[in-house]
């Protein structure tokens, strides 16, 4: 057998591998964004459009603790421990997980204090949301570790079992009829998840290592820390600017749509959970590939985003008003541009992607600050000169700013590395 048939023969089991690992990958994030899809869609049915901003901003809130948590706990995990032996793998996984508890515990006490001292509407909400703010990370926490391993099923189990926990809960949260029991619900349903991913990986987390992880980890972790606060921390920034200048209900508007493309963003959300780990797989292996594989990548979710926005587009009223009620007239006057917005997100993950690989945190957090400075500004700029639909549209240009600083830097990291690899010659 030649050396290239020898390399055809071994290709195939390995594309087939990463095929499985990222249809896994697509089957959580399905069964996990259904269930916030269900949720929201409720919540905007059953409360109206004021209600529903309340619930944005506490659901915007948690986005941005849940980046706390990725950088400081589940990022590095993926970068570093992908493919390891078991045993270093579960030693990882009882401090990455015990930090993401830690970091719950902390902000949740943080976030219950301030809602308890607001009071109102808003108040209640976000009191509720430093009570689940544990269960929740721990979650999310359990999903990461089973993709580093490669065991992505176990992940989609665990969204299964929060998907089934969720549906009592939103029963008993219906009857209540408040954003502080819907708030609860979710939740309460995502803390039964957390508990079973104990008994799935058999591991314990070590709330008392957190402090070890963070030290050993502190070239990734802080940078990957104000690197995915920047993307949250810009669309809560965005969210309560919103709120300030056009009103609650803009950002319950703004809400609607993204939930339009719900299902898209499975598929978006789905793939980033599988693509660093998959990308850190390929550099070890193929590393001349890794430029390949980030911009079919990137192309792929760009294209099936183009193509879901014009679905959309098509959508009778009567089908839009039948899932979101009132919040669909608003909304799909913001269709175009969150769809433009979330393409050039699309193809922006597949170079992130890569550069969270070759763990050139420094690139990735200076180009992600640049992101989040373009969204803030296009978002409120928007705002500011044509209310909602000016917003949309600033997040969409500011979006796609974004996307090419990313495709530059990895260009930049890739040439970089090449030109490290390439040995010294001597001439004497």
């Amino acid at each position: 057998m030649t050396t290239e048939e020898e390399k055809t023969r071994r290709a195939g089991p390995a594309r087939r591998a990463i095929v499985g690992r990222l249809s896994w990958g697509l089957a959580d994030q399905a069964a996990s964004s259904l269930s916030n899809f269900v949720v929201g869609i409720y919540v905007a049915r059953s409360l109206g459009l004021a209600a529903f901003g309340v619930f944005s901003l506490a659901w915007v809130t948690y986005g941005v603790v849940l980046s706390v948590s990725r950088g400081l706990a589940t990022d590095p995990l993926v970068v570093r421990f992908s493919g390891v032996p078991d045993w270093s793998w579960r030693r990882a996984v009882a401090q990455s997980s015990g930090t993401a508890l830690g970091v719950g515990t902390a902000i949740g006490a943080v976030c219950l204090v301030v809602g308890l001292a607001l009071g109102g509407r808003v108040g209640p909400a976000f009191a509720c949301l430093g009570v689940m703010l544990p269960g929740l990370l721990l979650q999310d926490a359990w999903r990461y570790a089973f993709f580093a391993a490669g065991t992505g099923r176990k992940a989609f189990v665990n969204d299964l079992v929060w998907g089934v926990a969720l549906v009592p809960a939103m029963v008993v949260a219906a009857r209540v009829g408040t954003v502080a029991a819907f708030v609860l619900a979710w939740g309460v349903s995502a803390a039964v998840a957390a508990v079973y991913g104990c008994f799935q990986s058999g591991i314990r987390p070590r709330i008392t290592r957190a402090r070890e992880w963070l030290r050993e980890h502190r070239d990734l972790s802080y940078r990957y820390l104000a690197e995915n606060v920047g993307v949250s921390g810009a669309s809560q920034l965005r969210a309560y600017g919103l709120g300030a200048i056009v009103g609650v209900s803009a950002v319950g508007v703004v809400r609607g749509a993204e939930l339009l493309l719900g299902p898209f963003m499975a598929v978006l959300m789905g793939l980033s959970l599988v693509t660093v780990a998959e990308a850190a797989r390929v550099l070890r292996r193929a590393p001349h590939r890794l430029g390949t594989f980030c911009l079919l990548l990137g192309g792929v979710q760009a294209v099936a985003a183009l193509l879901w926005g014009a679905a959309l587009l098509l959508m009778p009223d009567r089908l839009g008003e039948l899932v979101l009620g009132d919040v669909w007239s608003s909304a799909s006057e913001l269709i175009v541009p969150v769809t433009l917005g979330v393409a050039a997100a699309g193809l922006g993950t597949g170079a992130a992607a890569g550069l969270r690989a070759l763990a050139a945190a420094r690139r990735s957090l200076r180009c992600q600050l640049f992101a989040s400075a373009c969204y803030v500004g296009g978002g409120l700029g928007g705002a500011a000169v044509a209310n909602t639909v000016g917003s949309a549209w600033g997040v969409a240009a500011a979006t796609v700013c974004g996307s090419c600083a990313w495709w530059l830097q990895l260009r930049a990291a890739l040439r970089e590395r090449h030109q490290n690899s390439i040995p010294e010659v001597r001439t004497s």
